[in-house]
């Protein structure tokens, strides 16, 4: 083997690896660098063998994967704030885009996790999903089991602000104070 050769082939991981980190699958990849899927998801294995052996860089990217996913945690938290602003508004059509929009930053975060190999089991992505939509259901719950108690809507809206980080809007009803 000449001094080049694993030059071209750190080359061509890195194309992969580059492609792979951008959101690309496998077929994707091999279609754009003209590789062979088969190439391609042994240069994937390469890397992530790489990745895994050098602490340097698991490091580095272990920070980048948080720094993302914390990112992403930011822009769904802001989305809900919209969901909640436009309920309170009546806006139904920018509550339903912005329900789908949180939907689509949870999918690109778990394909994100999944790609780097942190989610190597789709049951656990299928779980975060599945306890995310119970939570949605309770907070629904309480909303609607304490619409009538003023006293109780402000103590539940706290306590969900505490959890969620969310601040929960609250309508005081006449009638709810006359009960």
């Amino acid at each position: 083997m000449t001094e080049i050769e694993p030059s071209i082939h750190f080359d061509k991981m890195n194309k992969v690896v580059s492609e792979l980190l951008k959101g690309n699958s496998a077929t994707q990849i091999a279609t754009i660098t003209g590789m062979t899927r088969k190439d391609v998801l042994e240069y994937i294995d390469e890397w992530k063998s790489v990745v895994h052996n050098d602490t340097n860089v698991r490091d580095r990217a272990r920070e980048a994967l948080m720094g993302a996913d914390q990112h992403y945690d930011i822009l769904i938290k802001e989305a809900w704030k919209t969901v909640e602003d436009a309920d309170t508004q009546g806006q139904l059509n920018v509550k339903s885009g912005t329900l789908k929009l949180i939907a689509d930053i949870e999918g690109k975060r778990i394909a994100m996790l999944q790609a780097v190999g942190v989610l190597e089991n789709n049951e656990i992505a299928s779980q975060i999903l599945e306890n995310e939509r119970k939570q949605e259901m309770l907070v629904s719950i309480l909303k609607e089991v304490t619409s009538n108690c003023n006293h109780c809507k402000i103590e539940v809206a706290k306590r969900l602000s505490q959890i969620t980080g969310i601040v929960e809007p609250i309508i005081i009803s006449q009638e709810a104070s006359d009960a």
